[in-house]
């Protein structure tokens, strides 16, 4: 662990040469370090979101989270931000991948750079994180609860949410998946599927699902927040990066 990191918010190229907002962490150790892209959950890049990046650097990653909704909403609020965007259809897909492709060229081309990216993502971050690992180079996944991988959203969120279970022979790297089996989206016959499915095509992964949890386990400021699935999750988190990024 490294307790001196520096964060700040910078300036990335995304999806077709847009310059957009992004927050970059990393430690100050003066080592090699993997880079991990942190996409922010459907509420928007937010202060728990940037305390997941700093989070990272201070166990030896650079990370960095792109604000997804910095075209519509620029100095919006993370509410504020969101709504508009959820009223508008949501991100969509091409341009979400493009941001990803922006903020890993962003981490490999940093001082020190092992150049090994992993990518991580909650709730709508979690469906975003198997959509960069089907749609581009990557050497590591974290899906915590994304949805809508195989079943359709429902009336309300944005309609840029379809499922994408068909993307996954494109699966490029190893993918864990954290689940709660509280969890209507996705609920445990869709981790299922997916799981099903992954398997089918000898895709590396591993799945695991807590008992007693429910949709955003992992946030700490609501009361969704499962402590010991939380620990565990995270615990199994740093054991896939480092063995997959270190």
């Amino acid at each position: 662990m490294s307790d001196a990191i520096r964060a700040e918010t910078v300036t990335m190229t995304g999806h077709g040469g847009d310059e957009i907002e992004a927050y970059l962490a990393q430690p100050l150790d003066g080592g090699a370090h993997a880079g991990v892209v942190v996409i922010h959950h459907m509420p928007g890049y937010d202060a728990a979101t940037k305390e997941m990046v700093r989070t990272f650097a201070v166990n030896g990653y650079a990370a960095l989270c792109p604000n997804l909704y910095a075209r519509e909403a620029p100095g919006a609020s993370p509410d504020d931000a969101s709504a508009f965007v959820r009223a508008n259809g949501g991100v969509p897909d091409e341009r979400l991948v493009g941001d990803v492709d922006g903020a890993a060229n962003h981490l490999r081309a940093l001082d020190g750079a092992t150049g090994k990216i992993g990518v991580i993502g909650h709730c709508s971050g979690g469906r975003h994180a198997y959509l960069s690992a089907c749609s581009l180079q990557l050497d590591a996944a974290v899906d915590c609860y994304g949805a809508f991988i195989v079943e359709d959203a429902p009336e309300g969120l944005p309609k840029a949410l379809k499922p994408i279970l068909h993307l996954a022979p494109q699966l490029s790297c190893p993918l864990l998946g954290l689940f709660g089996k509280d969890d209507k989206f996705p609920g445990p016959e869709q981790v299922a599927k997916l799981d099903e499915e992954l398997t089918r095509l000898g895709k590396a992964h591993e799945f695991h699902s807590y008992d007693g949890a429910g949709h955003a386990f992992f946030a700490v400021d609501r009361p969704s927040y499962r402590p010991e699935a939380a620990v565990d999750g995270w615990g199994k988190i740093w054991d896939f990066f480092g063995r997959t990024l270190n």
